[in-house]
This record gives C-alpha cells, structure tokens and sequence, in this order.
C-alpha cells in the first residue's frame, strides 16, 4: 500500500487513512490481499521508528486476530453494486491494456505512460489546490487541537556515526580481501558484458572473491551507460488548462527582465520518491519557466555540473529519504565552487527541526508536505529571482 495520501498536517489523521485502505483489500475473500506492508502514520514527517511501524503491524494483527473477518467466505458475494464495479473496473483495465498493446506493448510505450501517470498527479494537484478534493486537515477541517503526537522526537533520527562506521567497515573489507582475485573478477565482468554472454557467472564470482556492488555496477555502467528513464513533465504541462493562480505567476514571469527564469529540479541521492519533483517541474512549467529536470538519483557533483552548464537562475533541491543534512549542503557547496549563484530551494520530507540547519548551510527556503499550495511555491522561486536581477 501505499503513502500516497498521508498529510503532514494534522498526521493523526493518517493512522484513520491507513485502516481504511487496509480494509480495501481485506474486507473481500476472494479478492483479499494475500500480503500487507502499510505505511506509517508519520512518513509525511520523516523516516518511521520502530514503533511507529509496529502500530501498522497492529494495525492488521488487531483485524486478523480481533474480527471474525477471517471465519467467513466473502462478504460481498452477490452484490449487484459491488459486482457491477467490479466489471466496470475489468472493462477499464482491459481497455488500458489493450492500449498499451496498441502502442507496441510496455517497452514502446513507456515515455506516454509515464507522462499519463504525472498528468493524473498533476490533476490530482490543482484539485486539492482548488479544494475540489477533499483532504481533511489540510484543505478543509484545518482547525486543530495541539497534537500529543508532535514534538522533535516523533521520527527515526540516524546519527551520522551510522555512515561513518558503515563507510570505514567497506573500507577495511577492502584492506582485508584478496585485491588481485577481485581485479581478475572484474575483468572477467567486463570481458563477458562486452559479450553476448550471460553475466550471472561473472557476477556471483566477483561476489565470492568480495567485490562490492558498487564495483559491479560501475562495470556495467561503463559497458552499457546508464539508463535515463522518462520524467514525463512535458505531457503533464498545462493539464487541465493549469490553474488560475498559476496562470497569473506567468503573467507576472512574462514582464520579468532577462526573460523566463531557467529553473533545475534535481533529486540527489538514492530516492527513488520522483512524484513531488515532478509536480514542482509541471508547475514551475505552468508559470511560465523554462524547466531542466532529468529524473531521479542524481549526485551532488552531477546536479552541480548541470546547473553550471545550463547557466540556471534557480534550483529546487526533492529529497524524501532522510538525507537532507547531508546531501543538500554538499550540492550548495558544490554548486557555488562551479560558480553559480543562484539560489537552492528543497522540498520534501524535511522535519521542521533541521530548517534552520539547512537555512544555514546555505539553502534559501525550505518545503515540506504541508506546503501543497503550488502556486505560492511558484510565486515564491519568481520572488528568488526578481531579487537577483
């Protein structure tokens, strides 16, 4: 399942999310889940603690142990409502299919399916955006009592001596192993990917002489290069006619001297998480900017090459996997020693707790879940820009 729908306003509300889409797909025997991993009520905040994923675990032990869900066949059997959605579903999914098949299956049709799937986010956006979706605690019902669930300590924090002891563990199996046997595995890596060979073979024996993946993947990232998946940005601009408040940045980025801002949108590190990067470029896109956005797990040092090159006025900085402090003054750092200057923006699963470290390691603002309003953040990055010019 997945977290999709979680707030960082109001979270306590998410737990209320959670059960309901856990009875989504258990309430019916005959299309039950057959594994559950649910969220936690607080990935909207940060990384999850141990015991915030155990009241997930709860969550389907209490249904499974605590209900008599289980002793019973399926409880919607005979349904016409139920029965009528479920054709009804069959046809969608079947048309869906048999488009797919018509653009030449999966493969071929990978860049127009990636650009449905931003467009559907997109338009999911501007309805939360114009209130047109419903999402308690952050569009409607906003009013609230302090929540015994907030505070500092209501998320995993890693100390950073947990990168610093893994690092200087590689670092010592490196020391300690046979060296030339890992060399021999490699070339015979290399030697088989630039074959017609199966590298299974050449993989489990550069496991076994104590290669790292590391090692593995940058042979076949030299052999094969590197996959660029689509972003599907450019189908999801101006969905749904864009929005009002959207339209009126344009307007305003219209009479800006020097012409539309150029803004990069990057996603550093290893998350995976593209959907809010993507909604940032549909936006920014929308009011008017020139957009530079090519996808997710980018490194410091490359975003910092691109925004020199692309000689950008802004930077938006996504990250959602808990290494904000670490990975985000290292591309400012970066990027002022290529010589640019323009201002770096992140969003994501930032706690409000580490604002002001990033604030001062340079970053000029900070967004987080909370922030939905697209058009603010818009007008905000112009904002960045007026001042500059």
């Amino acid at each position: 399942m997945n977290s999709l729908g979680l707030t960082e306003a109001q979270p306590e509300n998410n737990v209320a999310r959670i059960v309901l889409e856990t009875l989504g797909v258990t309430l019916s025997k005959d299309a039950r889940a057959r594994s559950l991993q649910l969220p936690a009520w607080n990935e909207a905040l940060g990384l999850p603690r141990p015991w915030d994923q155990q009241w997930s675990l709860r969550i389907q032990q209490v249904l499974a142990f605590e209900t008599d869900l289980l002793e019973y066949g399926d409880i919607f059997e005979g349904s016409k409502l139920i029965e009528a959605k479920t054709d009804e579903l069959a046809d969608e999914a079947q048309a869906e299919l048999d488009d797919v098949l018509g653009l030449g299956g999966a493969f071929e049709a990978i860049d127009e399916l990636k650009g449905r799937l931003v467009r559907s986010h997109a338009e999911r956006m501007r309805r939360i955006e114009s209130g047109a979706l419903a999402v308690v605690g952050v569009n409607c019902f906003t009013e609230t009592a302090p929540s015994p669930l907030g505070g500092a300590d209501n998320i995993l924090r890693v100390d950073p001596a947990v990168a610093e002891q893994l690092t200087a563990e590689v670092a010592e199996w490196k020391a300690d192993r046979d060296n030339d046997a890992v060399k021999r595995s490699l070339d015979e890596l290399r030697r088989v990917a630039r074959s017609e060979e199966n590298v299974m073979p050449a993989t489990v024996d550069l496991a076994h002489a104590g290669g790292t993946t590391g090692e593995w993947s940058e042979v076949l990232r030299e052999e094969f290069g590197e996959y660029r998946a689509p972003t599907g940005v450019g189908a999801a601009a101006g969905v749904s006619g864009g929005s009002d408040g959207l339209r009126a940045v344009a307007a305003r980025v219209r009479t800006l001297t020097g012409g539309p801002p150029r803004f990069l949108v990057a996603k550093p590190g290893l998350d995976g998480h593209s959907n809010g990067a993507e909604q940032i470029a549909v936006a920014a896109r929308d009011a008017g900017m020139e957009v530079v956005y090519q996808g997710i797990r980018l490194t410091p040092t490359q975003i910092a090459a691109v925004a020199r090159d692309e000689d950008v006025d802004v930077i938006g900085l996504s990250i959602l996997s808990g290494s904000h402090l670490e990975l985000l003054p290292e591309v400012v750092r970066l990027v002022r020693e290529a010589g640019v200057e323009a201002p770096v923006v992140a969003g994501g699963i930032i706690p409000e707790v580490d604002r002001d470290q990033l604030l001062a390691a340079g970053v000029a603002a900070v967004y987080t879940p909370r922030d939905f309003d697209l058009t603010r953040i818009m007008s905000d990055i112009v904002d960045l820009v007026a001042r500059r010019r």
